[in-house]
């Protein structure tokens, strides 16, 4: 298969060209369906596309994942094979995602040397946290039970093919929060008459910064972040009415708990104090990570046979990621796998001039291929 690597480059530029938004990844999902038909696989499109290959008689099952969808991101990249979509850009390598899934598919397909079932998950809107979701509420596990589900994402400034992972948590929670403030608005020059809600906005923000520092223990990992503050008031007038909106993320269920229990807290005292109203909207986007003990050794245990740079222990990361909702639902293990460190290969995921790294498709293709064959061993290797 020499030519192996130069068809997945052709394949992921092509996905890059044509990127797609969540839920509309329409000619994305036509292209993946029809790959894995002409592979031989049996597919079934619904909010994602799904493609199940058996070999032997086993009746073990995993299932791995891809994410499709690009984001609303103007590309500044200078190659040829720039997003032909304005405004929107695979700024975030899952243009390279689907591709090295779509690249083990034909491996395993033209050995099928394991004994059992791959399914494979290309699953839609993963940036907005919603397609995961969106396939178990179709029915995903009723109509393939997997027993285990792993993804991998790739990490931009991490030498080119390095795995890292861990057991545990491994990606933080998203919460996004709103707070509405309504005070009394009035004439600039006379706040004594109303209560001016750009002040209790401005409190609420100060005394939500001591959260992270003061009710949680050193090292939590979590952050409280307010990033819009929208009034109603004018150059002379001053707002009767102010909205915060932020994001929260958290490593542990149980702080990301305990955050909306003190932002509730902070906002029903400082709204007291102030004599005005104010409500809180609090709800988590993407759920911590947590990779499961058995699959995570067994990743590990793969990427060393295949010699890559392992580290089986890294610190958890701060971005959320989707693939909670099926590593939730079933054991699973969440993998980064090294993006290179130069150029717009090492620029930071959703940067406007990032590009996933062709060089990695043949690696991340071979080393789906190799887990399945530890996971789903052949049955002439268990006799």
């Amino acid at each position: 298969m020499a030519d192996f690597p130069t068809k997945l480059t052709a394949l992921r530029r092509d996905f890059h060209r044509h990127p797609e938004l969540g839920f509309q990844e329409d000619r994305t999902k036509s292209q993946i369906a029809a790959r894995l038909r002409d592979l031989g696989l049996e597919v079934h499109e619904g909010r994602g596309v799904v493609g199940i290959l058996r070999a032997g008689s086993g009746n073990h099952a995993i299932g791995l994942r891809a994410d499709m969808d690009a984001l609303p991101i103007s590309e500044m990249s200078t190659h040829d094979y720039v997003s032909q979509t304005p405004g929107v850009m695979h700024a975030c390598g899952h243009d390279g995602h689907m591709t090295m899934l779509l690249g083990a598919a034909e491996l395993l397909a033209g050995a099928e040397d394991f004994d059992g079932t791959v399914v494979f998950i290309f699953q839609p809107n993963e940036e907005h946290g919603l397609g995961a979701q969106a396939m178990l509420d179709e029915g995903f596990l009723d109509r393939f039970p997997i027993e285990e589900v792993y993804g991998i994402h790739n990490l931009p400034g991490a030498p080119l093919g390095q795995l890292s992972t861990r057991k545990g948590q491994i990606c933080a929670s998203e919460s996004l929060f709103e707070i509405e403030i309504s005070g009394q608005g009035g004439h600039a020059s006379m706040p004594h008459v109303g209560v001016d809600a750009i002040t209790v906005g401005a409190e609420m923000v100060l005394a939500l910064q001591t959260i992270v520092s003061r009710k949680l223990a050193p090292g939590a990992g979590a952050v409280v972040s307010v990033t819009e503050f929208l009034t109603d008031g004018q150059r002379n007038v001053l707002p009767g009415h102010t909205t915060l909106k932020g994001d929260v993320r958290a490593r542990l269920p149980e702080d990301r708990q305990a955050i909306e229990t003190f932002m509730r807290q902070i906002v029903d005292g400082v709204a007291a104090t102030h004599n005005v109203k104010a409500t809180m909207s609090f709800n988590t986007e993407f759920v911590e990570v947590i990779n499961a003990e058995i699959p995570t050794e067994a990743v590990i245990d793969t990427a060393r046979k295949r010699g890559l740079d392992t580290i089986p222990d890294r610190p958890p990361m701060s971005f959320s990621e989707d693939f909670a909702h099926f590593a939730n639902a079933v054991p699973g293990c969440f993998i980064l796998l090294g993006n290179g460190d130069t150029g717009p290969h090492g620029q930071p995921l959703h940067a406007a001039d990032y590009d996933f790294n062709d060089a990695l498709l043949p690696i991340g293709a071979a080393f789906w291929a190799d887990l399945v064959r530890s996971r789903l061993p052949h049955r002439k290797d268990q006799e």
